[in-house]
């Protein structure tokens, strides 16, 4: 594969990997899907196109390129012999509307929600697209009041799948924790779950107890105190412990948040990433790459280049660890390369334009 020489048109301007999602612009320019709907998110100001730094609106249209998403797969099949993988045709991103509706089939009178929940949970399970979606539409919200709903009537039916599905919207929201913090009943209910007797209990009350934990140790500044910790330079295990606790953490808005309020916070993961464990490693790249995705703040993409953290991924790259770590590296190089490749200490580009 490595000596098939593939077409630059076929190559999306951001990732600079082959499209498999393939939209156009309205400046003209093709991207995958979910490289310049991540551009668009985390874009600052007014948003341009990355290749003609014309305006480029949050809000503008994607329209799917399927001429050319078709030629990516006639060329896949023909090359099938020299080992490429066929590009799959991509699912129709979801619409508001439809989410809108799977939500009002759960108050529907003698309608059964389990149906919907099962969509839902699917639809949530699928991609970040989709759970963006789920969020703007209130189904954290609509989650939250099934869990209660279920709380006062005594029933356990959809209890694992409305868990479920916001556990995996968590992370997509900032609106989450206000909905949930002062919110006693929810509280009360995630308490009950826990308590009572129920089917295929083990998980249901996995993904409580994961709720709970995410509301309780964010709110008494656990995210601190880890850090702080850290910073003692423990053992090996307590470490790894710590980091995947950080890891956890930071999948949600509040988490994040905390980490990046602790001036020391990105320096001690940076220092801490081929220097520990594996496991040490894996947790860093993972808390980076939440960082980078949903709280990439100018600030924070600076800090990661000051500190050392870019350098560090840079490194993970060309070092002699696991295959997926490397490829979540250079997914991360990639999403703000335009802000660090000018940095006369480190060519970013040059290190992320070749897988």
């Amino acid at each position: 594969m490595a000596d098939i020489e593939i077409p630059e048109y076929f190559l999306c301007p951001i990732s600079l990997q082959i499209l498999k999602d393939p939209v156009t612009t309205i400046t003209g320019i093709t991207y995958e899907r979910e490289s310049i709907e991540q551009w668009l998110k985390t874009a600052r100001g007014n948003p341009t196109c990355p290749v003609t730094k014309q305006p480029l609106p949050g809000d503008s249209e994607l329209i799917p390129n399927h001429t050319l998403r078709r030629l990516i797969q006639s060329w896949c099949t023909l090359n099938a012999i020299d080992g490429i993988d066929r590009i799959p045709t991509p699912k129709s991103p979801i619409k508001k509307s439809q989410v809108l509706r799977l939500i009002k089939d759960l108050d529907v009178p003698g309608h059964p929600c389990t149906k919907a929940l099962m969509k839902l949970e699917a639809l949530a399970a699928e991609n970040e697209r989709n759970r963006t979606c789920m969020v703007e539409a209130g189904v954290a919200k609509a989650m939250v009041l099934f869990i209660i709903k279920c709380f006062k009537e005594g029933k356990t039916t959809g209890l694992e799948e409305g868990l479920r599905i916001l556990y995996l919207i968590w992370n997509q929201s900032q609106e989450i924790m206000s909905l949930v913090r002062e919110n006693q009943e929810f509280i009360d209910s995630l308490t009950w779950i826990l308590r009572c007797k129920i089917d295929n209990h083990v998980a249901v009350k996995t993904h409580a107890m994961l709720v709970l934990n995410r509301i309780k140790i964010v709110e008494a500044n656990a995210v601190f105190e880890l850090i702080e910790l850290e910073l003692e330079k423990p053992e090996r295990n307590i470490t790894e412990l710590i980091f995947n606790l950080l890891a956890q953490l930071c999948s949600c808005a509040d988490g994040r948040e905390q980490f990046l309020k602790h001036a020391g916070s990105i320096a001690m993961l940076s220092k801490r990433v081929l220097r520990v464990s594996p496991a040490t490693d894996d947790r860093a790249v993972h808390i980076l790459d939440s960082i980078s995705k949903f709280s990439a703040r100018d600030e924070a993409v600076l800090e990661m280049l000051r500190v050392g953290a870019v350098s560090k991924l840079c490194m993970l790259i060309q070092a002699d660890c696991a295959p997926y770590l490397k490829k979540k590296a250079r997914g991360i190089l990639r999403l703000h390369s335009n802000t660090w490749k000018n940095s006369p200490c480190i060519a970013v580009y040059l290190l992320t334009r070749y897988p």
